[in-house]
């Protein structure tokens, strides 16, 4: 029997079921393992390898949990180049949120046999169908009718794009959540008729290589990669296995969330799927997430937790599951180059605003301008590097300030505005219109609008993201409009805007025959600002409930109120708006009238600051922290926080909050019943609570509802840290909240206390992981045996970084090391265990070292500041840690 998937037509009901039957389960029933997880209920899963019928084993993992019965199942894909065991943890966790979850490993990936077809209709989604025919036969799976069961489908990339696929071409899929994927792959490919080389490139390799796809594809890459230029045969493969393919089917409700750090598949993609969807009729939902493929963060959990609240609603049919706004925006800018303040928060709307709404024009100047593109197109300019956007790549270096774009004298024309006037908010795509003439027949052009610092010099290209444009017919000159990337990005006061045209960049092919570009202006930019994107503002509280020290309600309620006070000093007007000044402050070991475990320390904290206190065990953090929460009395000095003086059961503590060692949660009980007991329990009125903006904060979203008892070590943190922000304190101190978290939650942890500090509060917090507070903190108080050892901006502590780490698949071998060491700009270069060791010289910058290495063929995977603040703790402390 042929089961292959026709491309035109959907499967019905009973011919679905009657393929089902043609679906071979090797090995019996599977293996069958259970997965505990705290007090969740356990997991079963159970691996089987499918056979389809045309040669190809499909390898696959079935996940319930709970008790018997049916309940909806979900599809979940894996990313490209990966397996299905990168989505078990989300499995998992649906699992116990009570679905059916299927996974499996794509043709030719993981244990599956068979060949990369890039979701080719007639091969990775008609394995679609054929998983859904089995859950149509499992007894643990609702059915909608015979041989329909009611399922959703989610993934990421490759995943998501199969997710869209499977509801274009199966009726039977009933809702889908996908995540960074495309719409268009002969579009994300080859953007308007120009390869996206490094990226095709990706692609190949991380697929095993060329043998690997069907024939076809290989002989299309072969192809375009050797002539640089994308065919119309090309293009047309590439659609067939797009969603694109079946816009006009795809009528379920869909949530779609797209990176903005992304130059594989930009936020365009998305956009085009939301218009078509909803020209569908079904419900759609659009969220823009802070990272990528190029890096930036993934908001798992976050993602995570809305994907089960849309299934909720569309295949469990709650109507109470909270599905988020039609429009959801994650607004982060890193280190800003301004001020050196991080900003991180979301933003929403009640209807989701495009790429070009509430456009405004912003004039620009400049004359007509010529420029070349040179033989070989080389050197190139540089934006994004496929592979080198992640943690320690771009994405860092420029949160870090150092620009990472390079365009090269004479390859570029660049049109700038006046300062702008006010704050510009852009939310979408910008256009232009220019005018564009050629030596010879069609020209490449890449735009791009940096965002230029007061000083003219500094310059950030927003998500490194460049428009490709190929303009035919060039050699008379042409009228070309530019649409430039969809971005969410800020201009501050003062800051221009500027339009740069280059005739190459590094990630595409460029025409290697020389020619002359001649460009002038036709408009001003176009910018849209998207009014009905809304920031909640987290304004400051007047005033707050008493300490939150975690597990000591009874003990604090008593200190507050039946503990005799002390005659305290007057306030001091003068701070009393400084959250913090600690001024000569001493602590004697008990019985010990020499022996010190803090020792004349003073240090001051302004509003606004995340604030690392650092040190090698035994240098006083702790005896600080709890003096700081009025916990003990010191020997002598002060502490003043927000003007008034800190004594045990101070009226000022109100303003402070604090986590400490976890926080102890009843775990039949919700999230949110366990905050609004807590609160409940210091008799303050609930209104004081400011529940909702704590929670924002904390960014726990729909979990709330749910038993803590299934939360991950990750969740209940934020919990606790969420019951320290309960009301929102002017000052926050966090003692060690990273504990026992993985690198995902840390990250997250991150977060939180960036977005807390971002509406003008205080955080303070003590931790032993240097690269974090690094990440996280705007200032440091280094202590080591008691003393201050150094207090300022990380900044100022940690040195100019002039010292790079430059990651690699496989070790430099010597002669390649000192080709990079000769290098101008460049001191030396070490090889390590990592890759190399580069130290940048007075006339060094990063984006030129990036650009050698990339034509040096060094196999680059990371790009990042060498461990700058262990080398400065270290040194500080003089090795006592």
């Amino acid at each position: 029997m042929d089961l292959r998937l026709p491309r035109l037509r959907r499967p019905r009901p009973r011919r679905a079921l009657a393929a089902a039957a043609a679906v071979v389960v090797l090995a019996g029933a599977g293996t069958w393992t259970a997965v505990a997880s705290d007090d969740a209920p356990e997991v079963r899963r159970a691996d089987r390898v499918m056979a389809t019928g045309d040669g190809v084993r499909i390898d696959t993992s079935f996940f319930t949990a709970g008790p018997e019965g049916r309940r909806p199942a979900v599809l979940l894909g894996h990313g490209f180049g990966g397996s299905k065991e990168d989505v078990r943890a989300q499995a998992e966790d649906l699992a116990r949120d009570g679905y059916a979850v299927l996974t499996w490993s794509a043709r030719g990936f993981g244990r599956s046999t068979g060949k990369i077809g890039l979701n080719d209709p007639e091969g990775e989604v008609a394995d679609v169908s054929r998983l859904v025919d089995w859950l149509a036969a499992r007894p643990e799976v609702r059915l909608d009718k015979d041989g329909d069961p009611r399922v959703g489908m989610a993934g990421n990339s490759y995943g998501g794009a199969i997710a869209l696929l499977g509801a274009g071409y199966d009726d039977r899929v009933d809702a889908v959540a996908p995540a960074i994927t495309y719409f268009d792959l002969a579009e994300a490919l080859f953007p308007d008729g120009v390869f996206k080389k490094l990226w095709a490139g990706a692609f190949v390799t991380s697929g095993g290589g060329c043998a690997r796809f069907e024939p076809e594809l290989c002989a299309m890459y072969e192809r375009v990669a050797e002539s640089g230029v994308p065919d119309a045969q090309a293009r047309k493969l590439l659609e067939a296995r797009s969603p694109t393919a079946v816009a006009d089917r795809i009528d379920v409700p869909t949530l779609l969330m797209q990176g903005q750090t992304d130059s594989l598949f930009p936020l365009g993609q998305a956009d085009a799927a939301a218009r078509a969807i909803r020209a569908n009729g079904a419900p759609v939902k659009v969220d823009w997430l802070a990272g990528g493929h190029d890096g930036g963060d993934p908001e798992t959990d976050r993602l995570h937790e809305r994907v089960r609240a849309w299934f909720d609603r569309y295949l469990k049919g709650d109507e109470s599951a909270d599905t988020g706004p039609a429009f959801r925006v994650t607004r982060t800018g890193g280190v800003d180059s301004t001020d050196g303040q991080a900003q991180l928060r979301g933003a929403s709307a009640d209807a989701y605003p495009g790429l070009r709404s509430g456009t405004r024009t912003v004039e620009l100047t400049g004359r007509e301008q010529r420029f070349a593109n040179p033989a070989g197109a080389n050197p190139p300019a540089v934006s994004a590097l496929p592979g080198i956007g992640g943690s320690g790549g771009l994405s860092q270096l420029s949160s870090l300030g150092i620009g990472v774009s390079l365009d090269f004298p004479g390859q570029h024309a660049r049109f700038e505005s006046a300062p702008v006037t006010r704050d510009l908010r852009v939310t979408g795509s910008p256009t232009v219109t220019v005018r564009v003439k050629s030596t010879s027949d069609d020209a490449v052009l890449f735009a791009k609008v940096y965002d230029v610092g007061p000083d003219g010099r500094q310059q950030v290209l927003p998500s490194q993201l460049v428009t490709p444009v190929r303009v035919e017919g060039a050699r008379a000159g042409k009228d070309v409009e530019l649409t430039l990337p969809a971005v969410d990005h800020e201009v501050r006061k003062g800051h221009r805007l500027r339009l740069v045209l280059a005739s190459t960049d590094l990630a595409y092919a460029s025409p290697a025959a020389p020619a002359t570009y001649t460009v002038s202006l036709r408009s001003g930019l176009t910018v849209p600002t998207a009014p009905g994107v809304t920031t909640a503002a987290a304004p400051l509280p007047a005033w707050v409930v008493w300490l939150p020290v975690a597990g000591a309600v009874t003990a604090l309620a008593l200190l507050l109120t039946g503990r005799r006070r002390t005659a305290a000093p007057a306030p001091d007007p003068d701070l009393a708006d400084v959250p913090l000044q600690i001024t000569g402050l001493s602590k004697r070991y008990a019985r010990s009238a020499d022996r010190y475990a803090v020792r004349d320390l003073s240090f001051r904290v302004e509003k606004g600051q995340v604030l690392g206190l650092l040190g090698p065990n035994g240098a006083g953090k702790t005896t600080t922290l709890r003096m700081l929460m009025g916990l003990i009395k010191p020997d002598d000095g002060e502490i003043r926080v927000f003007g008034h003086a800190v004594r045990p059961g101070a009226p000022v503590l109100s303003r402070v909050g604090a986590f400490v060692e976890g926080a102890g949660f009843l775990p039949h009980l919700s999230g949110r019943e366990n905050l609004e007991l807590y609160w409940a329990a210091t008799g303050r009125p609930p209104e004081d609570a400011r529940l909702d903006e704590a929670l924002e904060i904390a960014g726990l979203g729909d979990a709330l509802a749910r038993a803590v008892r299934t939360y991950s070590q990750g969740m209940r943190q934020r919990l606790a840290i969420a019951q320290a922000m309960l009301g929102l304190p002017d000052l926050l101190i966090l003692d060690e909240p990273t504990n026992g978290l993985d690198p995902p939650q840390i990250r997250e942890m991150r977060e939180v206390m960036i977005r807390y500090a971002a509406a003008g509060r205080t955080v303070i917090v003590s931790s032993h992981l240097l690269a974090e507070v690094e990440q996280s903190c705007t200032h440091l108080v280094v202590m080591d045996r008691g003393r201050l050892v150094q207090a300022g901006p990380v900044n100022d502590i940690i040195g100019s970084g002039d010292t790079l780490l430059v990651g690699t698949v496989t070790p430099v071998e010597e002669p390649l090391a000192e080709k990079v060491a000769a290098l101008p700009g460049v001191e030396s270069a070490v090889r390590t265990d990592e890759g190399l060791l580069v130290r940048l010289g007075a006339d060094g910058a990063a984006p030129r070292l990036i650009a050698e290495l990339v034509r040096l063929e060094v196999p680059v995977t990371s790009v990042g500041p060498h461990r700058r603040l262990e080398d400065a703790f270290l040194t500080l402390i003089g090795g006592s840690a």
